[in-house]
C-alpha cells in the first residue's frame, strides 16, 4: 500500500452517494439547458463530495457549454458579493473558487485559487484534477508565477513529474535565471529517484485500492464515452450487481452506465431494473430515478423534431407534430412533477416544476396557490412570482396581476436583467388590458430600450402610439390586447 500523502481528507461513501444525487439532478437539467441551476446543483454536491473528479470534469463542462451558448460572466456587484463573504474553511473557499471559474471558465485566477484552497482542506485529487487545466489554460498567456504556484504545489504532494513539466515551463520563461535552472534539475533528480512510488494519473484513492479498479477511474476522469469504454462499463457494472444484487449503490452504477448510453434500449432496461427495485423495495427513489430517464427521452425527442423543422423551416406538418408533442410532453411531465411532490412535499424544486407545467397547459387556477406557495422560497420567489401574476392574468384576475408585478419591480434590485426585461414586458400586458395605455407605453417602452427585439414590443409600442403620432406616447389611444 502506497503511504498517503500527510493531511488527506477521504470521502465516506455514504457522502459520496448522498452528493450523487444532486450531481444526478444537476446533469439531468444541464440536458434541458438550465446551466445556471446545473451549475447549483453541483456545487451543492461538492459540498458533500469535494472530491468527486467526475462531478469537477462534468462541472467544467457544463461551464463551458454555457460560455459557447452565449452565457455571461457574473456581475461585478455578485463577485463582490461572493468575494467579501471570506469563507473560514478552506472546502468553502475552494467551492467559492470553484462557483466563479464556473461563470467564468477561463480565468486561471480562479484555477489559482481553487487549486491552493483544495490543498490546504487535503482535497488532493481535485488538486490534480485541476492542475493540468491550469497548466494548459496557462500556457496561452504565460505567467510565471502561476507555474511557480504549480510546481510548489505538486512538490508539496510528492508529484515529481508533475512538479518538473511545471518547472520546465517556468525555466523557458527565464532561461538566464540560474536558481530556476537548478531547481529544475534538483526536480528531475527526485523524480528519478522515487521514479514509480507515486503517479499524479491515478490519483490518492488508487494508493488504497487495486490498480484495476484505478483504472477505471482514470477512465471515468477522463470522460471517455467511446462505445467500447460505455459498454465495458455495463458489463462490468452488471457483474457487480450480480455479485451483490441487494446492494443500491451496484444498482446505481448499473443504472447510470446505461443512461449514459443515451440509446432507447440501454434506457428501456434501465427503467425496467428500476421499475422491478421500486416494486421489490417500495422506495420511490427508485421510480423517481425511472421517470427522470423518461423524461429525458421525451426531451431528446423534441429536440429531434427541431431539428427536423431547423432542416425543413416551411415544413407545417412538422411545425404541427412539435406543438401537439409539446403539449403532449408537458402533460407528462406534470403528471411526474405531482407524483413527485406527493412523494417529496418539502421539495421546493418539484414544486416549482409542476407550477410551470400547469401554467404551460394554461390550467392557470391550479398553478396560481403552487406560485403562491414557492415563492416563500429565496431561490424561486422572483421566477415564482413572475409565472404567479403571469397565471393571475390569464384567468382573468388582471389587477392582482398588475398588484403582483408591480410589488416585484419595486422590489428587484437588478435592471435590464432577463428577469426584469419579462416582468416589466408583463406589467404592461396588464396595464394595456386595464386601459391604462401610458402606463403601459412606459413598462414596453422600458423594455425596448434594455432589449429592442423582445417578443412583439415593438409592435405594441406602435400599435398604442398610434400611425398617425409614433413619436406621441401621451396621444396614444387603446389598442387590443
Amino acid at each position: 500500500m502506497a503511504e498517503l500523502p500527510e493531511g488527506y481528507q477521504n470521502i465516506p461513501e455514504d457522502d459520496r452517494r448522498k452528493a450523487q444525487q444532486l450531481f444526478d439532478r444537476g446533469a439531468a437539467v444541464a440536458g434541458t439547458g438550465q446551466f445556471d441551476y446545473a451549475i447549483e446543483m453541483y456545487l451543492q454536491g461538492l459540498g458533500i463530495d469535494p472530491e468527486n473528479v467526475d462531478a469537477h470534469q462534468a462541472l467544467r463542462e457544463i461551464s463551458l457549454r454555457r460560455k459557447a451558448s452565449g452565457g455571461k460572466d457574473l456581475g461585478m456587484f455578485e463577485k463582490k458579493k461572493l468575494q467579501f463573504s471570506r469563507p473560514k474553511e478552506e472546502k468553502q473557499a475552494m467551492l467559492l473558487a470553484e462557483k466563479l471559474l464556473s461563470f467564468d471558465p477561463g480565468e486561471t485566477n480562479h484555477m489559482v485559487a481553487l487549486m491552493d484552497a483544495a490543498r490546504k482542506a487535503g482535497y488532493y485529487d481535485s488538486v490534480m484534477w485541476i492542475g493540468p487545466i491550469l497548466l494548459q489554460a496557462n500556457a496561452a498567456k504565460p505567467d510565471y508565477n502561476k507555474y511557480i504556484k504549480l510546481r510548489d504545489t505538486y512538490k508539496y504532494l510528492g508529484q515529481w513529474k508533475e512538479a518538473v513539466e511545471a518547472c520546465n515551463y517556468a525555466a523557458k520563461m527565464k532561461p538566464d535565471d540560474m536558481d530556476i535552472q537548478r531547481e529544475l534539475k534538483d526536480l528531475g533528480a527526485q523524480l528519478t529517484m522515487v521514479q514509480g512510488k507515486y503517479s499524479g494519473s491515478v490519483g490518492f484513492r488508487g494508493s488504497i485500492r487495486n490498480m484495476d479498479a484505478q483504472q477505471k477511474l482514470m477512465e471515468a476522469d477522463k470522460n471517455i464515452h467511446t462505445v467500447d469504454s460505455m459498454q465495458r462499463a455495463i458489463l462490468e457494472a452488471e457483474e457487480e450487481l450480480k455479485a451483490d444484487p441487494n446492494e443500491p449503490g451496484k444498482l446505481i452504477k448499473l443504472v447510470e452506465a446505461l443512461r449514459r448510453s443515451e440509446t432507447p434500449e440501454n434506457e428501456n432496461r434501465a427503467i425496467e431494473l428500476l421499475e422491478e427495485s421500486y416494486q421489490r423495495t417500495g422506495q420511490f427513489r427508485w421510480r423517481k430515478s425511472q421517470g427522470e430517464i423518461e423524461l429525458a427521452q421525451l426531451a431528446r425527442m423534441e429536440r429531434g423534431l427541431v431539428m427536423q423543422l431547423r432542416a425543413e423551416p416551411n415544413n407545417e406538418q412538422i411545425k404541427q407534430q412539435i406543438q401537439q408533442f409539446r403539449r403532449d410532453r408537458a402533460e407528462a411531465e406534470l403528471k411526474e412533477y405531482t407524483l413527485w411532490v406527493e412523494n417529496y412535499p418539502t421539495e421546493t424544486e418539484f414544486k416549482f416544476h409542476r407550477g410551470y407545467r400547469l401554467f404551460a397547459l394554461a390550467q392557470y387556477d391550479e398553478a396560481i396557490p403552487v406560485f403562491q406557495e414557492v415563492r416563500s422560497d429565496p431561490k424561486y420567489r422572483t421566477q415564482a412570482q413572475i409565472y404567479l401574476a403571469r397565471s393571475f392574468l390569464g384567468a382573468g384576475y388582471v389587477d392582482e396581476s398588475a398588484d403582483t408585478l408591480r410589488e416585484l419591480i419595486n422590489t428587484y434590485q437588478l435592471k435590464g436583467d432577463a428577469k426584469s426585461i419579462e416582468m416589466h414586458y408583463y406589467y404592461g400586458r396588464t396595464l394595456e388590458q386595464q386601459g391604462d395605455v401610458g402606463g403601459a407605453l412606459k413598462a414596453y417602452s422600458q423594455v425596448a430600450q434594455w432589449n429592442f427585439n423582445h417578443m412583439d414590443v415593438q409592435q405594441r409600442i406602435k400599435r398604442l402610439r398610434g400611425a398617425s403620432a409614433p413619436k406621441q406616447a401621451g396621444n396614444a389611444g387603446a389598442g387590443e390586447v
